[in-house]
Formats: structure tokens, sequence, C-alpha cells
């Protein structure tokens, strides 16, 4: 059996915020029960799932180890929507046939939004 990557656990400050982060700015939906101390964030399109846990004292947020990166066909558009709800990504830089830019979640994780996707072979 050949195992699969899906789910990215975020360790955060403020659970509410992030979730209210995610959900605000890519559309995903937040899903809990009483008994358990992580959140799961689902995004409507599939994919990975965000799971957000309570991070110790001693953690330190921010890391940048590990950036989430979206899928986003029409990235200076998406920069657009989210600028108008006042999330604001830094330029937008060009690749081998695709655009991305960068910004950071409540938290301070990094996060990227890509055509690489969606870019020609």
């Amino acid at each position: 059996m050949t195992p699969s990557l899906n789910r990215i656990m975020l360790y955060v400050r403020n659970i509410e915020n992030t979730c209210r982060f995610y959900e605000r700015h890519f559309g995903f939906s937040a899903e809990s029960t009483t008994d358990d101390r992580v959140v799961e964030l689902k995004s409507p399109n599939g994919g990975a799932i965000l799971m957000v846990h309570q991070a110790a004292k001693s953690v330190k947020t921010g890391q940048v180890t590990v950036k989430l990166v979206f899928d986003i066909e029409d990235v200076e558009g998406f920069k657009e929507r989210c600028s108008a709800q006042g999330l604001h990504f830094g330029a937008t830089h060009r690749a081998d046939g695709y655009t991305f830019a960068n910004a950071k979640d409540p938290d301070g994780n990094a996060l990227s939004i890509s055509s690489r996707a969606f870019a020609r072979a």
C-alpha cells in the first residue's frame, strides 16, 4: 500500500481566527466535534485537509519550513479579491510558464497562490 498526503497540521495561536481566515479567503469550511481538539478545514474543491490545533506556548509559529500552495488559475484576479477582503499578497512572480504570489496567515505561516498546476507542459 502506498501512503498519500491528505492532511496538513497547522499549530496556531488562535484557532477561531485561523479558521475564519481560511474560510473567508480560500472557501474552506470548518468541521469539529466537541470531544476533539482538532478542527478540520475542508476545501469545497477537494485537496488536502488543513488540521488546525492549538499550539503549545513553547511552539514558535510562523517558521518558513512549510508553505501552503493553493492552485489558482487567475493569480491576479484572486489577489484583487483577497485585497478587497483585507488579505494582501506580495508581488506576483513569474516562473517557467506560471505565476505565484506569497502571503502569510494570522499565525505567520507561509502561503502562496500559484498557477503552476495550470501551466502548459
